[in-house]
Formats: structure tokens, C-alpha cells, sequence
């Protein structure tokens, strides 16, 4: 009987010993490095500094320009992605022959590698890239996309949602085929209208699966990385400096590991206190 009641610690166990070993530890060595700085006047060696870092941080301009880029890509690629991950869901979701094959089609993106796609899509937004060559055949104006201060945030939004959308879609399409058909049914007889049935019936239904994905992909857009390292490296003039992108500058090409860290538990305290306001007003009240 006692075996018994330890097979679940057991099966579970190295799923833990990963999470620890990989998220937690890495969480408290970041906290720990972040209180400490290099100094030159002892021939290189840490030196326990305290919050000195994050005071650092806080008269930075160069830091709060990250933040606010940040902020401001969080707040249009959120909604934007999630809007149209149910949108192509929807799309998914219907009950037309060869359906597979399209569902196929549109979760390509899915299974290319991030790296790839980034690099793909900065080729085709060079300036004598693919994009470019298309509007100059139409009679278009060439555009910088990539290397515009005013086109770089929306292009990253474009090439991320891109890469994003589909695989988020997965999951509300999870959500809408968990909705019993006998839902519908009821409500064609009663005579409720497709619009109503969207917002009273299919909306409410899903909004685990909704939820989910909103707090995920906060999640994942808070701590972008790649694409920004491939597509613009920051630029231009900063417009794409994002938070982690920010910590990565300090610490990997500037050395000054106690201010990446800073920020690294700065970045983790915000989406804590975000994913926390988003599972509060998203919760099932009932």
C-alpha cells in the first residue's frame, strides 16, 4: 500500500529534478548575481553591492527606453496574437472536406525553427529582399521595414505573430472542439443568432483555453529573445530594444553581469505581477 502511495512522487520526480535544475536554481543565482558587481579597483572580483544595480537601472534612460518598447510590444502583440489565433481557429474548426490539409498549411510555422523563420523573414525584408522586389514590380515604394526606427517594432510584431499565431490557435482550437455540439443544437432550436452564440455560448466555454493562451503568450512576448537578436539586434536607434534584449547587451557583449541580472529579476517581477492581474480578471467566478 505504501508503494502504491509513492508511485505518483515517483513518476513525477524527474519532471520536477528538471524544473528545479533549470527554473528555479538559474532564478536564484540570477537573484544572487544581481547584488553583486565586478570591480576593477580589486583586479576584477565580485563584490557585494547590494541594490546598487537596481538604483543603477533606475537613473538609466537607456533601460526605461527598453521598458517602454517593452511595455508598448506587449500591449499591441498580446491581443493582436490571441484575436487572431481564434480567428484562424475558427477558421480550423470547420466541418468542410479536406480540412486536414489546410490545417496542415497553417501550422507550418509551427514547425520551423524559430532561428529559420527569423532569418527567412529578414532576408525577405531586405531592402533588395523578396518584399521589397514584389512592391517595386506592383509600383510601389520600397520600404526599410527592418532598418526604419518607425517600421522595425511593427515588422518584429508582424514576423512574431506570424511565427506565434498558429501554434497559440492550437490550443482554442482544443477549446472549441471541447464544446459539446449538443450546445449548439439546443441553442439553433431556441433560435439564438450566431453572433449570440459567439458571446454567450462559445466565448464563455472557452475561456480556460482563452486564458491560457493570453498568459502564455504574455509569457513568451515578455521574454523575446531570438528573433530580436537575428532581425535587428536592438535597432535601430534602440526602437526594438526590448527588456531581455536589454539584460543580454549588459551582461554578454558589456560584461556587467550584476545589471543583466538586475534587470533579468526586474523583467520577472512585472510578469509575475501581470500574469497575476490577467489570471485575477480571467478567472471562472463561478
Amino acid at each position: 500500500m505504501k508503494q502504491e502511495k509513492l508511485v505518483p512522487y515517483v513518476l513525477i520526480a524527474p519532471a520536477m529534478i528538471l524544473l528545479v535544475l533549470y527554473r528555479f536554481w538559474p532564478t536564484v543565482v540570477g537573484l544572487f548575481e544581481s547584488l553583486y558587481a565586478i570591480s576593477f579597483a580589486q583586479g576584477g572580483q565580485k563584490v557585494f553591492v547590494g541594490l546598487k544595480n537596481f538604483s543603477k537601472l533606475w537613473a538609466d534612460p537607456v533601460f526605461w527606453t527598453s521598458v517602454r518598447q517593452t511595455m508598448l510590444f506587449n500591449i499591441i502583440v498580446n491581443p493582436l496574437q490571441v484575436i487572431m489565433a481564434y480567428g484562424l481557429a475558427a477558421l480550423l474548426n470547420q466541418k468542410v472536406k479536406k480540412i486536414n490539409i489546410f490545417r496542415g498549411l497553417f501550422l507550418i510555422p509551427v514547425a520551423i525553427s524559430i532561428n529559420v523563420s527569423s532569418i527567412v523573414w529578414k532576408l525577405m525584408m531586405d531592402p533588395s529582399g523578396l518584399i521589397n522586389g514584389i512592391l517595386t514590380r506592383i509600383g510601389m515604394t520600397p520600404q526599410p521595414f527592418l532598418l526604419s526606427v518607425n517600421q522595425a517594432l511593427w515588422s518584429v510584431i508582424w514576423i512574431v505573430s506570424w511565427i506565434g499565431v498558429p501554434f497559440w490557435s492550437l490550443f482554442i482550437l482544443a477549446g472549441f472542439q471541447s464544446v459539446p455540439v449538443q450546445v449548439y443544437e439546443a441553442a439553433s432550436i431556441d433560435g439564438v443568432s450566431k453572433t449570440q452564440r459567439v458571446f454567450k455560448i462559445t466565448l464563455p466555454l472557452m475561456k480556460n483555453s482563452l486564458s491560457f493562451v493570453l498568459v502564455a503568450a504574455t509569457v513568451a512576448n515578455f521574454l523575446l529573445f531570438t528573433p530580436v537578436l537575428l532581425l535587428t539586434g536592438g535597432g535601430p536607434e534602440l526602437s526594438t530594444n526590448f527588456a531581455m534584449f536589454e539584460a543580454y547587451r549588459r551582461g554578454m557583449i558589456y560584461g556587467d553581469l550584476g545589471t543583466s541580472s538586475a534587470i533579468v529579476m526586474m523583467l520577472l517581477v512585472v510578469i509575475i505581477a501581470v500574469v497575476s492581474l490577467q489570471s485575477l480578471l480571467l478567472r471562472d467566478k463561478s
